[in-house]
């Protein structure tokens, strides 16, 4: 990966919260293709972190891209406000922190409609408001992202990415506690 990318993710001119990102006229984020790094600035003590990149006081824990592939018409703006404002069934990353903190928030994945879909309900609010606090995103516009995302992945140590990540230590951990939440989804 070139360094200017991997500059602008590992040591980011600003994180953004989600007040930021949710509550201007203009979004920040741009609607293009792209990577954005999560940072937290605090996380479930279960997560291991010793190896994480750091900035400041925070903590790099996953990585994602949008879109996926050049046939995909989602961007970097869609997908980080979904992550802000969406829910569990939408993205990866809110059910990981959802099965994580589901203890600490008192909330429960369950069932939607009468397919696959699970979120955590009521609980998306809490869920919302918790990564008000601790959840900050940076981003780095790429044409073609996906051709990244594998590397990132290798490189660094990103616990909460399971797709691409067999190798991390703590993604046996987080793959059956997903799996535990999901079959218990009410």
């Amino acid at each position: 990966m070139p360094n200017s990318y991997r500059e602008a993710l590992l040591t980011p001119a600003k994180l953004w919260s989600r007040a930021e990102i949710l509550q201007q006229k203009s979004c920040p984020v741009p609607a293009a293709s792209g990577v954005y790094a999560w940072y937290f600035r605090q996380f479930p003590a279960i997560i291991p972190s010793s190896d994480c990149h750091s900035y400041n006081e925070f903590t790099l824990l996953y990585v994602g891209i949008s879109p996926t592939s050049a046939n995909s018409k989602n961007n970097l703006r869609k997908r980080v406000v979904d992550h802000f404002r969406g829910n569990a069934f939408g993205s990866t990353l809110r059910l990981s922190l959802g099965c994580l903190l589901a203890g600490e928030l008192g909330i429960q994945l369950c069932c939607v409609g009468s397919g696959d879909r699970k979120t955590f309900g009521s609980g998306e609010t809490l869920l919302s408001d918790w990564m008000a606090l601790n959840a900050f995103v940076t981003w780095t516009v790429h044409p073609e992202p996906w051709h990244l995302e594998d590397e990132l992945i290798r490189e660094l140590s990103l616990p909460l990415n399971l797709r691409g990540n067999e190798r991390h230590p703590f993604y046996p951990q987080l793959a059956a506690l997903r799996k535990m939440h999901k079959a218990n989804a009410v």
